[in-house]
């Protein structure tokens, strides 16, 4: 019988091969290909790889929040998701005054998690929420990909009391119009709003039924509005509908503000919630303490703002809205 030749060449490549594959587990390498898919109102919808993370400009962002195994300290490097979601190109309607105010861009995890973002909320022109897409974070004083619970890719919501809106293991983002169906009274001032959509007790609220909810107040460019909480008002007064089912439901859901010339922006739930963003946005009738004149009997106020375009003055309509998966 013919004696067979050993071939360790061979052998070599294979048990380098192996090593390789091994090693790339190690660090992260079995993550190799995933990606951000990025759709919706957007012109140039994709896929964001890590290497198309890194072409935006990284930030390095410490970001201290709650969670269920106690306070979190990271430190996350990745790119701004407004220059992602700029990158793609947001689609808006020219012949609507700040119609970006109206849309907000859906978060979803690898589970079905979701969360939405106003895109007021994250533009550094508005709200100025530094969300960034995380790919890589420093450990002891070293960066590397993120843990497996929590990569490849996660988005982060800094200035959160809790973590709910860090998405973790993120796969898509889809901007989308808010879906509010309200229409304007054709302008002037309004005596009255109505709030409808996902909640358990639609209300309509004038001067007399505002005043007689507990008062909040919020300071806003030297002007001190008085007026009810907004996340009091849809969380106590009018009640949310939400899905039981689903985990923090309430941060899938916007809430937006219609005036009475049809003009409208929105908040995300999750950006009121105290539990979450806390935003102290304010259903406001009174500034120093006066009636709102001609800004009608009430206000959507939202402080903290760059630009105060969506505080909504003559307001007619609060739609809470949930987004479907």
């Amino acid at each position: 019988m013919q004696s067979r030749t050993p071939r360790p060449h061979r052998c070599l490549a294979v048990g380098l091969a192996t090593t390789l594959l091994l090693a790339l587990a190690a660090c992260g390498g079995s993550d190799e290909g995933a990606s951000i898919r990025v759709q919706g109102a957007v012109d140039r919808p994709g896929n964001y790889d890590t290497a198309a993370l890194q072409r935006q400009p990284a930030v390095t962002q410490s970001v201290t929040f709650t969670s269920g195994s106690g306070t979190q300290s990271r430190t996350y490097t990745g790119a701004t998701l407004w220059s992602v979601l700029n990158d793609a190109g947001i689609t808006l309607d020219a012949t609507k005054k700040n119609d970006g105010l109206n849309r907000y861009v859906l978060a979803t995890g690898s589970d079905g998690y979701r969360v939405a973002f106003g895109l007021g909320e994250i533009n550094p022109e508005y709200g100025n929420k530094a969300s960034v897409l995380a790919y890589a974070e420093t450990q002891n004083g070293s960066s590397g990909p993120l843990a497996s619970a929590d990569g490849p890719f996660r988005v982060t919501a800094p200035g959160d009391v809790k973590g709910g809106r860090y998405v973790s293991n993120l796969v898509r983002l889809e901007v989308r119009t808010s879906g509010s169906t309200a229409a304007g009274t054709g302008g002037g001032v309004s005596n009255g709003f109505a709030v409808s959509g996902a909640v358990t007790k639609p209300a309509s609220f004038d001067l007399a039924t505002l005043q007689a909810l507990p008062a909040s107040t919020v300071t806003v460019a030297g002007t001190t509005y008085t007026g009810v909480n907004l996340w009091t008002l849809l969380s106590s007064t009018t009640g949310l509908k939400t899905d039981a089912s689903a985990k923090n439901p309430t941060l899938a859901m916007v809430a937006v503000a219609t005036g009475s010339d049809g003009y409208k922006a929105l908040v995300s739930l999750g950006e009121i919630d105290p539990g979450f963003g806390n935003k102290a946005a304010l259903v406001a009738y009174a500034a120093n303490g006066e009636g709102l004149g001609p800004n009608g009997v009430a206000r959507l106020i939202v402080p903290g703002e760059v630009k105060q375009s969506r505080s909504v003055s003559n307001l007619t309509h609060i739609e809470v809205i949930t987004a479907a998966p």
